[in-house]
C-alpha cells in the first residue's frame, strides 16, 4: 500500500491529532508534525527571504519553535498546515516589518518598461522553465515579489496580504499588478 498523498483527509485528521498531543506536552507527536511539514515551511521562508538558505533555515526553525510555544492556540477550525503557514509568513513578515525592510518599486530603481510534463515535453526544457522563472522572481523587488507570492501562490487576499506586511491595500494591488507586468516582459 502506498503512502498517503500529503493533505489527505487521513493527514488532517492525524495532525490535528498530533498537534492536540503535542500541546499537552507530547514531544513525540510534536516531532512527527516537524517531519511531515519542514520541507514545505522551509520553502516558504526561502522564497519570502530573497532564497538566502541561511536565514530560510533559521526562520524555519524559529517557526517550529513558536509553533511549540503556540500549539496551545491551535484550536482545530484550519488545517494544522494552514495555521503552521500563516505563523510562519507573520513571523517572518513580521521581523521585515519591524526592520522596515519592505521596498517599493520607486526604492528599487525598477523602471516601467505540477510536476507533470506535457506530452511530447522533455524533463530538461521543465527544469529550464523553473529556472528562468526563478531567476524572474529573484529580480523583482523584495515588495513585489512577496505580494505576488502571497497572493498568486498562497492565495491570500489583498486585505490579508495589506495586514500582514503593513501596507496599503491599494498598494498590495499595485505591486502585484507591476510585478506580473515585469514577469511577463521577463518571461516571453
Amino acid at each position: 500500500m502506498g503512502r498517503l498523498r500529503e493533505g489527505s483527509a487521513v493527514d488532517e485528521a492525524d495532525d490535528k491529532d498530533l498537534a492536540v498531543r503535542a500541546a499537552q506536552g507530547d514531544a513525540p507527536a510534536f516531532e512527527q508534525l516537524y517531519r511531515r511539514h519542514v520541507a514545505r515551511i522551509h520553502g516558504l521562508c526561502v522564497r519570502l527571504v530573497d532564497g538566502d538558505r541561511a536565514k530560510a533555515e533559521q526562520y524555519t526553525q524559529d517557526a517550529f519553535v513558536r509553533a511549540w510555544e503556540k500549539l496551545g492556540s491551535f484550536r482545530g477550525d484550519a488545517q494544522f498546515s494552514t495555521w503552521l503557514h500563516r505563523l510562519t509568513v507573520n513571523l517572518v513578515l513580521g521581523e521585515y516589518r519591524l526592520l522596515k525592510r519592505w521596498v517599493t518599486f520607486e526604492d528599487a530603481g525598477v523602471d516601467g518598461d505540477g510536476d507533470g510534463l506535457e506530452s511530447g515535453e522533455h524533463p530538461q526544457q521543465r527544469v529550464g522553465e523553473r529556472l528562468d522563472l526563478e531567476r524572474a522572481l529573484a529580480k523583482l523587488p523584495k515588495g513585489a515579489r512577496t505580494v505576488l507570492w502571497l497572493y498568486d501562490v498562497e492565495g491570500y487576499a489583498h486585505e490579508e496580504i495589506a495586514e500582514l506586511t503593513g501596507i496599503a491595500v491599494g498598494t498590495s494591488k499595485a505591486q502585484l499588478h507591476r510585478a506580473r507586468k515585469l514577469m511577463r516582459e521577463w518571461l516571453s
